[in-house]
């Protein structure tokens, strides 16, 4: 500096030495300006470029990152635009944490300001990167109202619980079912298409269910799916009033079973035939009367029936039902000294011609021939049981997926433990639980992505 000072003298002459020190102010703050410039130019880059990639949080699923943040000559930064998100940020010696679990939905920018350690009187330069929150898939479903003029009302939900007295100081089991508009059904303001129909006798204890899905693309399936379940359940209840030869044929196939399966099978297939078959049969043309009076195709009623009867017997329990269409009826037992889980798939889910589709019981060919019948048609005398599970696809579907884990009993213990330690709505399957009923329409809005149809179960246990 004091040689530069000795040439400006002698180059300026009569200048004065204030010119001379503003000159040299002047050119040292702008040197100083650019080489500052340069050095923050550099850090920038290397900021900018440097690799950062933050996944999408999702509103009210809890959420944690760590992304990495290492420049050398950073003397500090700090990172902000989180505020009131739920989610907080807190640096490490890697860079730093994004975590909690978010309370709303959009895109968010995070600011990083940093500062290189020269820089003058502490600027900070900035680097911004999107944080997208997903908004929770729930919100976005709409809760419509049905139509108030609509053809065959039904309410959206359906709740019933029987409460079967003690008999001589024994226990017996209970009964408890719920149905629920599925989300689809709700967003576009559509009814709920599923139904059931629940009975039991207390003179001579015995069990009626049964559970229908009415088909979504059958206008008038919702009444479909009533029908069945009414006229089926009332024929079996009609029918088991004098049930005194029927229990008689049971207890002689519970004898000779072992000695002559087939020939002690005959008498009790003839009465299930006779019963549960029938039932069926009547309610397919109960709908297919209601659709000829108003003189539209029966089709247009299209709905699957599951169907069961049963009772305890001084050797066992004794189970009978009727399958056609899809969703699960299952006879399940829990382990048992030690045993595995036993579970017993009463039939077999329909599949129509294409991927996807079902069988109804208002297909004509259901009940062509007594043989087409019989194949639907399946009876079994077991100890004792846990559960008997009738469900529509809507439960089904989520919670098994396929056919061969409808036949795993470890599904089914999953799934019974499911239901009784559920985080948001446990069911408390214990006997005289009035609230049985209503735990389990709480149960049934559980989130299952893709799967959003009306949903119905009902449980003897």
């Amino acid at each position: 500096m004091e040689k530069i000072l000795e040439i400006i003298k002698q180059l300026s002459g009569d200048v004065s030495q204030e010119t001379i020190n503003k000159f040299l102010g002047d050119t040292v703050t702008k040197i100083w300006k650019e080489y500052i410039m340069d050095i923050e130019t550099v850090i920038k880059n290397k900021v900018d470029s440097l690799k950062i990639t933050i996944p999408n949080a999702s509103v009210n699923k809890e959420y944690k990152t760590e992304v990495p943040f290492q420049i050398d000559d950073i003397s500090e930064y700090c990172v902000e635009g989180l505020e009131d998100t739920g989610l907080t940020i807190d640096k490490n010696e890697n860079g730093f944490i994004i975590s909690g679990t978010p309370t709303k939905s959009g895109t968010f920018p995070l600011v990083i300001k940093y500062r290189h350690e020269v820089s003058l009187l502490g600027k900070n330069l900035e680097r911004k990167i999107d944080l997208i929150i997903n908004p929770d898939p729930r919100s976005l479903w709409k809760d419509l109202p049905v139509a108030p003029d609509i053809e065959y009302p039904k309410e959206n939900t359906q709740v019933q619980y029987i409460k079967v007295p003690s008999k001589d100081g024994t226990s017996r089991k209970d009964i408890a079912a719920a149905s629920k508009r599925g989300r689809s059904h709700a967003n576009e303001g559509k009814p709920r298409d599923d139904d059931f129909k629940l009975y039991h006798n207390d003179e001579n204890d015995w069990y009626v269910i049964a559970v229908a899905d009415g088909a979504g693309s059958a206008k008038y399936s919702r009444e479909g799916s009533r029908i069945a379940c009414e006229i089926a359940v009332n024929h079996c209840i009609n029918e088991l009033k004098n049930s005194e030869n029927f229990e008689e044929n049971i207890a002689q196939y519970n004898l000779f079973k072992d000695d002559s399966e087939a020939e002690a099978r005959k008498y009790v297939g003839d009465d299930i035939y006779k019963i549960v078959g029938n039932a069926a049969f009547l309610a397919h043309k109960e709908i297919d009367k209601v659709a000829d009076e108003k003189g539209v195709p029966s089709k247009l009623y299209a709905t699957t029936l599951l169907l069961a009867i049963a009772k305890k017997f001084e050797f066992g329990w004794f189970v009978a039902t009727f399958w056609v269409g899809d969703g699960a009826i299952c006879l399940y037992s829990e382990d048992n000294n030690g045993e595995q889980p036993q579970s017993i798939l009463m039939g077999v889910p329909d599949e129509g011609e294409f991927s996807g589709q079902t069988r109804f019981l208002t297909m004509p060919d259901i009940f062509k021939d007594s043989t087409s019948l019989y194949k639907r048609l399946r009876f079994k005398i077991v100890n004792d049981f846990t559960a008997l599970f009738l469900m529509t696809d809507g439960v089904s579907d989520p919670w098994f997926e396929t056919d061969s884990n409808l036949n795993n009993p470890e599904k089914w213990k999953a799934f019974y433990k499911e239901i009784q330690d559920n985080k948001e709505h446990p069911v408390l399957l214990e006997d005289d639980n009035e609230e049985t009923a209503q735990q389990l329409l709480y149960w049934l809005d559980f989130w299952s992505p893709g799967n959003h149809d009306d949903r119905t179960i009902a449980i003897l246990y």
